[in-house]
């Protein structure tokens, strides 16, 4: 399988669908029967799912070949660790403020020497303890991806050094808490928004990392990937809903309304 850092490493760009309100394994595949997706982003931020149900959504991306990583809160070492021992490709970390902060998640996710991770092999990641540590230790620290989230005003003004440091591999704009934070709420093509992205698009370069962004609508699509952006989530299962059953009702006008 393509990973989702692999792609981003090569200069390629990577469609990422985001399922978190209704987290069903058959979203999943019905992404992968539609075509052109790359991986899947898991919401456990806002849609607080427990472990178990992470990693069946995990097994259900490996069966259709897609790759994944969760969308977390980093409050603590295991929201970050247990994630990835379930299967999952990476992780990104919403909300960060600090320098401190986003390299205390590079720790928290890196076996030692890069970071302070526990060894557990006893799952997937681990192949089920059949994989020989220093080989687990290798592969993980060298293939685990890590995002970090810029969507507040602490993070926008540290995204050079939060771009620098060492073991992140993606910065992530939030466009709706961006436009929040910067008094423009919803309008993501606002000057000051543009300019956000446009500082965000700089830095990476400066770092050699990549950047990613929801995307709200082609025009905003097209403006980000001119700023060098290689990463869009161009849609959601509550998104998919909403939008099927507005078309149900396109289609029978006189039977809604």
């Amino acid at each position: 399988m393509e990973t989702i850092k692999s792609r981003l490493a090569a200069g390629q760009e990577v469609n990422i669908f985001a399922i978190g309100a209704i987290p069903s394994p058959k979203l999943i595949e019905i992404a992968a029967m539609t075509g052109g997706y790359h991986g899947v982003w898991i919401d456990e931020e806002h849609a607080a799912l427990p472990l178990a149900h992470i990693e069946m959504l995990a097994l259900a991306c490996r069966s259709v070949g897609l790759d994944s990583y969760v969308r977390l809160a980093p409050v603590n070492y295991a929201a970050v660790m247990r994630p990835m021992e379930a299967g999952i490709g990476g992780i990104m970390a919403a909300q960060v403020r600090s320098v401190e902060e986003v390299t205390q998640i590079v720790r928290w996710a890196k076996f030692p020497p890069l970071g302070d991770r526990g060894m557990n092999v006893s799952n997937y990641e681990g192949e089920y303890t059949t994989r020989p540590l220093p080989k687990h230790i290798e592969i993980t620290n060298r293939d685990r991806w890590l995002s970090v989230q810029i969507e507040t005003i602490e993070a926008l003004q540290l995204v050079e050094p939060i771009a620098a440091v060492e073991g992140i591999d993606h910065l992530f704009v939030g466009p709706a808490d961006l436009s929040v934070a910067l008094g423009v709420p919803g309008d993501y093509l606002h000057p000051k928004c543009v300019a956000a992205l446009e500082r965000v698009g700089n830095a990476v370069k400066q770092a050699g990392k990549s950047w990613g962004i929801l995307a709200r609508g082609a025009e905003h699509a097209e403006r980000c990937r001119s700023l060098g952006c290689q990463l869009f989530a161009f849609g959601t299962d509550l998104g998919v809903a909403v939008q099927g059953f507005r078309a149900f009702r396109s289609m029978y006008p006189t039977f809604f309304g």
